[in-house]
């Protein structure tokens, strides 16, 4: 099986999300399945200066009348082609894929992403005629959306797969832009594209796709609701019958606590656990440049990962956290960057709290492999969560996580109660409402049950002996592929 594989992202080249991750990990678990891949992505300029030994692979031209560049190039990473489609007024400048130094949308998204669309479906064609045709064509969420919509005109064309990794972007803009981009005028319509008033790019990739997949079973559901839909819950529910949900994995080699190279100490689920961790803890705080004595060793110690926005509840975490310091002796951690009211409140509480509050504002691989492997707890407090990896990472490093009930959190931890407990089922912490009370009523759970050492470590074993690598995804990905 050919697969074309379109994506925006494409980790180490080029993230800023869980897609990037997904479009590194996939398409390497299919192809130790035997499926014969290619990854198709913009030449942004952070790509174009990571990669080496390009390969013109030819020129292409596009609805609007661009002639686009398309070169083929390898990487380490991966043991097939990267084809990078090389329109510079579109994709080579810098900062983010998505939004100007500003944090504002790129006023040209549509066409950028359009041709991306547009050029990833002439290539799953064999349009430059280099004797490689895609038997299955897979975009992912709005930025690849259209590669489906082009196909859709070719009675001749590969089988579409569309993936929805967040449903909250879709790229939506109005006729006076549709007509610049010259799209067919079929497309102005409510039966695939007309959204409202205006055009979305998301809409017309679930329309004209043969099948859909959310990140998760539990993100599938929810989409099809109003408070999750974003005004696609009534679409996705006639969309039904092709949409499924299907967990993303996470790279075990790459997380793995036995030979992770990040961490000080190496462990495993057969053993050196409580060693290993304190060992990291220390190197973690350290890291943060923790003064020696204020290093803990036996208290729970808390930790969270991640962009500081709304969706991720970072606010709901920074509330709890004064009153949960007042009653336990833990301490927490933070790692990421976001909104820039939730940084300055992060660190006016480590102002406050000193001893028991520690961040780092920004993005660090080491550390954030540190914290894993480190803490006690790992603390996933989303407003809505596609799929969600870090509670991944945390169940394989012995960090029990303590997340909302919500899309792919609700998928992969099982509350400890007393029934899961002996059952020998539970892996983690769970809560329902999106509430600071809620949040710190599931972490004085989890608390308590850290200082009952015998209890905590079959809690941390379960998480550890679980699978959930991209192996299994993969081969539900091959299977939907496969269908008729």
């Amino acid at each position: 099986m050919n697969l074309l594989f379109a994506t925006s992202e494409l980790f180490p080249l080029i993230k800023t999300g869980g897609l990037g991750d997904v479009a590194h990990s996939l398409p390497n678990a299919l192809a130790e399945l035997g499926v014969d891949v290619r990854v198709v992505l913009p030449a942004f300029r952070p790509v174009i200066q990571e990669l080496a030994d390009f390969q013109i692979l030819g020129w292409l031209t596009v609805s609007n009348g661009s002639e686009v560049r398309v070169l083929e190039a390898t990487h380490p990473h991966f043991p097939f082609p990267i084809w990078l489609v090389d329109a510079q007024d579109y994709f080579d400048r810098a900062g983010n894929p998505y939004t100007d130094a500003h944090g504002r949308d790129w006023h040209d998204n549509p066409a950028r992403f359009a041709l991306l669309g547009e050029v990833a479906a002439l290539l799953a064609m064999d349009a430059l005629d280099i004797g490689w045709r895609a038997d299955v064509a897979h975009a992912n969420d709005w930025q690849t959306a259209l590669m489906p919509a082009f196909l859709s005109q070719n009675p001749l064309r590969p089988r579409t797969i569309f993936t929805i990794h967040n449903l909250a972007y879709d790229c939506q803009y109005d006729l006076a832009t549709f007509r610049r981009l010259k799209l067919p005028d079929h497309w102005w319509t409510v039966e695939i594209g007309e959204f409202y008033g205006r055009f979305s790019m998301l809409k017309t990739g679930l329309m004209l796709s043969d099948a859909i997949a959310a990140v998760s079973p539990r993100y599938a559901a929810e989409i099809r609701t109003q408070e999750y839909g974003y005004g696609y819950a009534n679409i996705l529910d006639s969309l039904a019958p092709k949409l499924s949900g299907i967990l993303n994995g996470i790279d075990d080699r790459v997380w793995d606590p036995s030979t992770d190279p990040h961490l000080t100490a190496h462990y495993s689920v057969e053993g050196g656990i409580r060693r290993a961790k304190h060992a990291n803890r220390t190197a973690l705080m350290q890291g943060l440049g923790t003064p020696p004595e204020l290093i803990g060793t036996s208290v729970p110690l808390i930790g969270s990962v991640g962009r500081l926005v709304h969706q991720k509840g970072i606010d709901l975490l920074l509330e709890a956290i004064p009153p949960l310091l007042e009653t336990t002796d833990a301490q927490f951690v933070v790692i990421g960057a976001g909104e820039t009211r939730l940084e300055r409140r992060l660190l006016e509480l480590c102002d406050t709290f000193p001893d028991r509050v520690f961040a780092h504002i920004g993005f660090s691989e080491p550390l954030a492999h540190l914290l894993e492997a480190g803490c006690s707890l790992f603390v996933m407090p989303s407003r809505y969560e596609p799929c969600g990896l870090n509670q991944m990472y945390s169940l394989r490093y012995g960090t029990p996580p303590v997340v909302r009930e919500t899309g792919g959190l609700a998928d992969t931890v099982i509350d400890a109660n007393p029934h899961s407990m002996a059952r020998e089922e539970a892996n983690g912490f769970t809560f329902k409402e999106a509430t600071a009370e809620a949040l710190q009523a599931a972490l004085r759970r989890a608390i308590e049950m850290y200082e009952t050492p015998k209890q905590w470590m079959n809690l941390v074993k379960n998480g550890m002996r679980e699978d959930h690598s991209w192996r299994r995804s993969a081969e539900q990905y091959l299977r939907l592929y496969q269908a008729e």
